[in-house]
């Protein structure tokens, strides 16, 4: 704790005056983000970080594999859900990413079982990807199976965001744009779905 607050004493020093306006300015007019970004809970990954982006432009999720679940509502919790429901029917972005990354912990866990000390709820969370599993599993390779892995998962959250009736209508009408992404750790490269099923490499 004592390293977040010295972080936070640096912020205050030396960020928060430089953005107490930007700051001023959210809390007077609220948040209009221009994007809802659904990533992995992992800390490597920082989606402000990678999209450059400043407070308040993003609106983000995260969770372990960066997963959404089937729409099922219903009495029980489902953080994912509401938090994607605020994105889209309280704050209307326009543009929603389902971003992966190289290296994730939870599609290894997908891929290999979860270690005995997840069980409370990481392996039952990732069983909703069991069909991304599938494909992965058909790869001879350990490290494309891992990769696959990653690439269906992402594939896998975008197909059941368009199970969500109020997001399949905003995208069939044009008011939402929905978007599959992938970020390498190592490389810093990032991929983008194509219309063709493919990641390929965005231009830096």
């Amino acid at each position: 704790m004592d390293r977040l607050l010295e972080g936070y004493r640096r912020f205050r020093r030396d960020g928060w005056p430089d953005r107490r306006r930007l700051f001023e300015t959210l809390a007077e007019h609220g948040q209009h983000p221009r994007a809802l970004v659904l990533c992995c809970a992992d800390s490597r990954v920082d989606p402000a970080m990678i999209f450059d982006a400043a407070p308040g432009e993003l609106f983000v999720v995260r969770n372990v594999a960066n997963l959404v679940p089937p729409y099922a509502p219903d009495e029980r919790y489902h953080g994912t859900s509401a938090a994607i429901e605020f994105g889209i029917r309280a704050l209307a972005v326009p543009d929603l990413v389902v971003m992966g990354h190289g290296l994730c912990g939870g599609v290894r866990a997908l891929l290999q079982g979860p270690p005995p000390e997840f069980s409370d709820f990481v392996g039952a969370w990732m069983e909703l990807a069991a069909t991304a599993r599938e494909r992965a599993m058909a790869c001879a390779d350990a490290a494309e199976r891992q990769l696959v892995g990653e690439f269906e998962t992402v594939k896998l959250s975008l197909a059941n965001l368009l199970g969500f009736p109020w997001i399949a209508e905003r995208v069939s009408r044009g008011a939402l744009r929905l978007h599959g992404a992938h970020f390498d750790i190592r490389s810093g490269a990032l991929r983008i779905l194509g219309p063709d099923g493919q990641f390929e490499a965005s231009a830096a």
